[in-house]
This record gives structure tokens, sequence and C-alpha cells, in this order.
């Protein structure tokens, strides 16, 4: 969406959806098939491969490009792995004395149980591997956190990803989300955001992908991003260049704000996933050009800057998610919702029906993003765009922002 607000760009998407295709050609190939991904890109000449999920990442799709002298926007296998491996993460938090919570590691269930016994409750369990945003589970007593690991390293339900297990203590505080655009070497911070993983209001419910988010966020202050880039952004990029991988793309730290400062919770090879569309709805500047310059390390050349208007943006959810999702629905009311003042409305899970409308097809199918004058507004115009779009079985947080905004009432 946002690169397409450059002029003259013929854009070529992977397993795109209903939206996508409006601005982009569809190429049927799964984006982590990295050798058609590869064999398509060398093909049609193409000029910048900008990665957007992790597991070609985690793949090497980078590597491989890199290999042809193909422009690519991402970091390769080795600086992938800080979100493929929940281990090697907090390893280099470890090298670079990065904030976070105590944690162990486990790869066997058994040992996994009576490392429990070392941690209070709540407690976290991480599935290791990639796991789609769902392999964590915040566990309120010792059953549940038994459960977990035994879905995760017994029943497998993450496959190979959940070979091992992170234990890690529950931390209190504010969650907050915070992206970089790095070459290696320039750190450019992108608007901080706040997400909301748990399905239902008042953080309830599963974890999820994310089920909506704001920008900017109101925990992070201008010394509270001070902190996170000499504290945590830059001795991690550090720390992976002293493994010899220059780390290029996009870093995401996933955080808690507590009483102590902030402290990592995850960190991402890739956008946040709803946090880039409130960020970007808020970009001014040339996209194209950062995404470029990032990729040939020449990132300090590129000057972003923010609307200081807020977003927000409401996930709009298929009945099921996040386990099996009801796919297959028509999905009503989406032009109507889109044509409102100050909204854009992301695709996510939908694809082309028979008749040529939008229908449900993933999990989290719709993100609503508004702009306002400040947060009551934008979440005021992001709901109304909500009540335009139907189908039987939407869900979507009736919170989302209403933090940012404490007067304003619920929606």
């Amino acid at each position: 969406w946002r690169i397409a607000f450059t002029r003259g760009t013929k854009i070529f998407i992977t397993k795109g959806n209903f939206g996508t295709n409006e601005i982009a050609t569809p190429i049927n190939i799964e984006p982590s098939d990295v050798r058609s991904v590869v064999a398509f890109a060398k093909q049609e000449n193409i000029d910048l491969v900008v990665v957007g999920p992790e597991a070609p990442l985690a793949k090497g799709l980078a590597d491989e490009l890199e290999t042809l002298g193909i422009k690519f926007f991402g970091p390769k296998k080795g600086g992938a792995l800080i979100e493929a491996s929940k281990a090697f993460a907090h390893e280099i938090m470890e090298q670079a004395k990065v904030p976070c919570a105590r944690w162990e590691v486990f790869d066997d269930a058994d040992k996994a149980f009576l490392g429990l016994e070392r941690f209070g409750l709540p407690v976290v369990v991480k599935a290791d591997g990639l796991a789609g945003g769902k392999g964590v589970v915040v566990a309120k007593d010792s059953e549940e956190a038994r459960d977990a690991i035994k879905k995760i390293m017994v029943e497998k339900v993450f496959g190979t990803s959940g070979d091992k297990v992170v234990i890690e203590e529950f931390l209190e505080g504010k969650e907050a989300s915070f992206m970089v655009m790095t070459d290696g070497e320039t750190i450019v911070p992108l608007a901080p955001a706040r997400d909301y993983k748990r399905l239902l209001d008042g953080d309830e419910g599963p974890n999820t992908g994310g089920m909506g988010a704001y920008s900017p966020a109101i925990t992070i202050t201008k010394p509270v991003e001070e902190v996170i880039l000499q504290k945590i952004v830059a001795p991690t990029i550090n720390a992976l260049r002293s493994r010899g991988v220059i780390y290029r793309g996009v870093l995401y730290a996933g955080l808690m704000i507590t009483e102590e400062g902030p402290k990592v919770l995850e960190f991402n090879c890739r956008f946040g996933d709803p946090e880039t569309q409130p960020v970007l709805a808020r970009l001014r500047g040339d996209f194209l050009e950062a995404l470029v310059a990032c990729s040939e390390g020449r990132l300090g050349e590129v000057r972003l800057s923010f609307d200081e208007r807020p977003t927000v943006c409401v996930v709009l959810s298929a009945k099921g998610y996040p386990h099996k999702p009801e796919v297959g629905e028509v999905i009503q009311g989406v032009e109507e919702a889109a044509r409102l003042p100050n909204i854009v409305v992301f695709h996510a899970g939908t694809a082309r029906g028979q008749e040529g409308k939008p229908v449900v097809a993933g999990g989290r199918v719709l993100g609503v993003t508004a702009i306002g004058n400040d947060f009551a507004d934008a979440r005021d115009r992001a709901y109304r765009a909500c009540q335009k779009i139907h189908w039987s079985t939407m869900h979507y947080r009736k919170d989302i922002a209403l933090e940012a905004c404490p007067r304003s009432g619920g929606s």
C-alpha cells in the first residue's frame, strides 16, 4: 500500500488478497517457497524484493537473493534467527545486556515441567520457533502452564517449532511496540505503537497475532524512546554484528514498559502486524526510497517523519480465530467504510469470491485504520467504519486505544 505511493512503481505480490490485487499484480507463489520467489525475481529483473513474513527470511530468502545480486529488504537467515528462535534471541540479549524477563530454555518436556517450579505465577511459556504469533501462553496457574508445555513439546501443535520451550517470568507493565529500520549501521526509528495481542476486550482470551493497534504509543515518551534505542536496539544490532551478522531490514521490539523501564518481550525480524498499519498511515516521505536506501547500506541519507495526528487500527477477525477460522462468507460494506474520511481499510485474510466480492479467507480479515485530530477522534472514526462492515460471524475488540482517550467511553 505505502510502496504504491511512489509513482511509476510496478509491484508484484506473492499470494495477495482482495485488497492487494488492486495495487499489485498477484503471482501464484507461496511466500515461503524460496526457490520460486528467487526464480521469479531473476526472470522479471526485479529491482527490489521486500520480504514481509518471517518464514521466508528464516529460510534464507535474503541470502539466496544476495547470491544473485538482487536487492532485498529484510535480514539474512542469521539475522532472522532473532525471531525464528526465542532461545537465540535471549542469548543475544544476554550478550548485549538487554533488559528482559528471567528465562530458561528446555529441550525436554519433563525437565520443563520441573523448571516451572523455579518461576512464580503467572508464568509465560513460549514455543522456541515460529508459530504465527500463537506460540505464547501466559499461564495463570501451574496446570495451564503444564498443558502449554504438553501441547508444544509432546503433541507438537507447532511442529518442530516446539522442539524447545522457553519459560519466562511474567512482566508487569504496559505493552508497546517499537520498530526501527536499519542497514546494520544507521538506525532510523519508526513511530512507536501499542498493539493488543489478546482476542477479547480487557486483554482476555487467547493470544493472537494482534487484534488492533494505535500510534503513537502513549507509554513511549521521548526519554523512554532514547532508552530503547541506547539500551535495547543498538546493543542488539551490535551483538549480532559481533557474530558476523549485518542486520538489514526492520527490527521490531515487543516491549513491556515496567516500573524499572522498558524490557523486551520478543524480537521480530519484520514489520509488526497490525502495528505497521497505523504507523505507516502516519508516515511522511517516500517509503520506497527508504527501503532501497536500507538495502544498499545508505539509510543515513534518508529522512522520515510522521504526522503528529494519531492513528487507530481495529482488526476484524473470523469466528474460530486464532484456532480454526470459519472462511468463505461474503463481506459486505467494505467500499462504504473505505469511502469515509480519514479511513483506510487494509485487507488481510480476504479473497475474491465468485461474484467479484470480497470473502473471508483467513483469521484476521481486515484492519480498519483511521487518522484523527486526537485519539478520541481517530478511535471514533475507526469504529464508525467498522460498523459499516458486516458478515455474520465478524468479531472485533471494542477497547482498542480506549486507554489513550479515557474520557471517550466505549464504542
